[in-house]
């Protein structure tokens, strides 16, 4: 029979006379018959781990229990939204915890951030970008030579570190290429805490000091010896990169931020090397800390700058008194940029 016969009586206008209500299958509800609840787990007793690194979606996690340390890989569920994981996070696991190869945990829960170091494409741009979780201070590694030091890029270091309540250290690498003194001379004035290395010698007891029972989150231009530094301080077989013989600029060999265990003590968090660091997420009056050694309280604040805000006029008295001399004004230039950048008042016409 074909399909348009209707001799079983059907309708001769349906082609399909042949069937009828019967002949329906009635499909259930996709969603089932239970009711959805909108009550969702707490996590309350969920295991927590401490993000070691970000790769492609998934992240690495150190969990601690009493059978010791294993690393978990780890996806982010979808509870959480769009709120960012990175590395340094404390976070709350739930699925397979046991680090065992194929397995995956997912991350439920971000605890509450401690510290939280940013940047953003430019000083205009207000979007900006995560970088690490959670660290105590900030190590700035800077060649005295190939490449040549910039201080424009080390004070915004210093900024970013102040804004993200990092306590900012500065070492300085290759001191065997040329003498560092004038370079540290633009920093006379803040109160920082300066290592010094060779190529060939690691500052290991100066650096082990500073680095003790802390979470390290390291920054620097690419080739400045930084990843040679984070692979003797861990025993890291990290990749070292060169310096363009040409352009004097290094090789990025760091794609994403991973912790690493200083080797008697305390963790490393290596970035890969920037050579531009926006602060367009930076409140202006953040700037003003990595300018000089002591914030006070403005009685008469000038104009666009807030009143009863902690900032430090002391750089811009100094230098105008002459007690800085050419870096003291070179300093000032470089302050007065990245305020103006920031569209805030200019201190040197306040």
């Amino acid at each position: 029979m074909s399909w348009w016969d209707d001799t079983d009586g059907g309708d001769e206008d349906e082609p399909y006379g042949q069937y009828d209500e019967s002949s329906v299958r009635v499909r259930p509800n996709p969603k089932g018959n239970r009711p959805r609840t909108k009550t969702r787990p707490t996590y309350d007793d969920a295991p927590t781990g401490w993000v070691t690194n970000v790769d492609r979606g998934r992240f690495g996690v150190l969990v601690t229990n009493e059978d010791g340390e294993h690393v978990v890989t780890a996806t982010k569920a979808r509870e959480l939204g769009r709120k960012s994981v990175v590395t340094g996070d404390h976070v709350s696991l739930a699925g397979d915890v046991s680090g065992d190869e194929g397995s995956l945990a997912r991350i439920v829960r971000v605890a509450e951030r401690t510290s939280l170091l940013r940047r953003s494409a430019d000083d205009s741009d207000e979007v900006e970008r995560v970088i690490v979780a959670n660290a105590d201070q900030m190590l700035i590694v800077v060649a005295a030579a190939d490449p040549e030091p910039r201080t424009r890029l080390i004070d915004r270091y210093l900024v970013a570190a102040f804004d993200a309540g990092l306590d900012p250290i500065l070492c300085i690498t290759k001191t065997d290429l040329a003498d560092p003194t004038p370079f540290l001379a633009h920093f006379a004035c803040l109160d920082l805490r300066i290592v010094t290395s060779r190529s060939d010698d690691v500052p290991f007891a100066a650096l082990h000091d500073l680095l003790d029972d802390k979470v390290t989150v390291t920054v620097g231009h690419s080739g400045v010896g930084k990843s040679t530094l984070v692979n003797a301080l861990t025993g890291s077989t990290r990749a070292i990169g060169v310096v363009n013989s040409v352009t004097g600029r290094g090789r990025h060999t760091s794609s994403s931020s991973i912790a690493l265990r200083v080797r008697d003590g305390g963790w490393i968090i290596d970035t890969p090397g920037v050579r531009s660091f926006g602060l367009g997420h930076v409140q202006p009056e953040n700037v003003f800390r990595a300018f000089a050694s002591h914030a006070v309280t403005v009685q008469d604040s000038p104009d666009g700058i807030p009143l009863d805000q902690a900032h430090d006029w002391e750089i811009v008295d100094r230098v105008q008194n002459g007690e800085l001399g050419a870096t003291g004004v070179e300093r000032l230039d470089s302050f007065r940029a990245l305020l103006t950048g920031m569209g805030a008042e200019d201190p040197g016409t306040a």
